[in-house]
């Protein structure tokens, strides 16, 4: 019987090295593949290198010869530069925050990625995220939280519908981080098993996001007023960039109980602050909304509803409105932030979520 082949996306780091051996023990035709995504990455353009591997792509190859396994690096620089920098860019201008992260697992990992692995006659492809696929006796792909839910990902992969569940294997989804280093020194000897986990975005260098937009998006960066709920002059920004709903930190601003960021304004280039109550909102409308089991939502759900990566869940209705949902929370939520995403649970099953557009006080 022919084996099922699997194209194991591998960064080098210990998740994806060991979702590789889990699957080639498992009886898969396991391909490993790296992705080249940026110039601007934090290996690129480390000296220690002098314009030799970088480590990523260093460390995935090492991984795959000891599993005695094909290794493939792809460039993805051009699509990664126009869909997910030029985005990452763009929601910063406008006053948003984005999460690039969730953006490049859609269009380059379960994208591009995906239509590489069925060039090599892949059925699958398997990633480190800490998240669970099971298909049920209906028929229908569900996805689910990791077990360890300090380390789950479910959150950055509420996009993948049917069609792409159907094809994706997450094999770490049952495990904690611990236990994935301990099987990976001890069971599989493989050489990242202690390799430091990175929490930067991975195409700027030095985690130094203030220092790239200038660069790359010095209309971003211009300096405009600080203003109060009335409109009055408190003071002056560096950029709207560079402020995030809820920040109390480094607003320069003398006043007699504690000021919050609470809106960014680019047209006027102005950041709006207020009071602790001010943070807090009822509502949101998101756009764009995926679903994992369904093409849409067609009536009002009660939900859990995570505004942020890292966040508890609330409890929440989500109501369709044309292209758009509206998220009503049972308890007001500090620091619900536009251009982050909302993601949409029952108990541990994913339902899918939306880009927050606009905040409702």
């Amino acid at each position: 019987m022919k084996q099922e082949r699997v194209l194991v996306a591998m960064s080098g780091g210990v998740d994806s090295s060991l979702t590789a051996a889990l699957l080639a023990v498992q009886g898969y035709d396991v391909i490993g593949a790296t992705m080249r995504l940026s110039e601007d990455s934090r290996e690129s353009l480390s000296e220690e290198n002098n314009g030799e591997t970088p480590s990523s792509v260093a460390d995935a190859q090492r991984v795959a010869d000891v599993l005695g396994i094909p290794h493939y690096v792809f460039d993805f620089t051009a699509s990664f530069e126009q869909t997910v920098i030029g985005y990452f860019l763009d929601e910063y201008q406008c006053g948003r925050t984005p999460n690039p992260c969730i953006v490049c697992n859609r269009h380059i990992k379960f994208g591009a990625l995906l239509r590489k692995g069925e060039e090599l006659g892949a059925q699958y492809i398997a990633t480190g995220h800490y998240a669970r696929v099971e298909r049920g006796a209906d028929g229908i792909y569900r996805l689910r939280k990791g077990q360890d839910t300090a380390k789950d990902q479910s959150y950055v992969l509420y996009h993948l519908n049917q069609e792409t569940l159907a094809r994706v294997l997450l094999p770490l989804g049952n495990f904690s981080k611990d236990e994935t280093r301990r099987m990976a020194e001890e069971e599989y000897h493989l050489p990242v098993a202690h390799k430091a986990e990175s929490q930067e975005i991975c195409f700027v260098p030095h985690d130094d996001y203030k220092t790239y937009l200038r660069k790359k998006r010095p209309a971003a960066v211009q300096r405009g007023e600080i203003v109060d709920q009335a409109g009055n002059v408190l003071g002056v920004h560096e950029g709207i960039s560079f402020y995030t709903i809820g920040q109390r930190r480094g607003l320069g601003i003398a006043a007699p109980e504690p000021l919050y960021v609470t809106a960014l304004d680019p047209m006027q280039n102005r950041v709006v602050v207020g009071t602790a109550d001010d943070v807090y909102a009822r509502e949101l409308i998101a756009s764009h909304p995926l679903w994992t089991m369904w093409d849409a939502l067609r009536e009002a759900r009660t939900v859990q509803a995570k505004i942020r990566y890292g966040k508890r869940e609330a409890a929440a209705t989500v109501i369709p409105e044309g292209a758009c949902v509206r998220v009503r929370f049972s308890e007001p939520q500090r620091a619900v932030t536009p251009g982050q995403s909302v993601v949409f649970y029952e108990d541990d099953i994913v339902l899918g979520g939306g880009v927050i557009d606009e905040v409702i006080a």
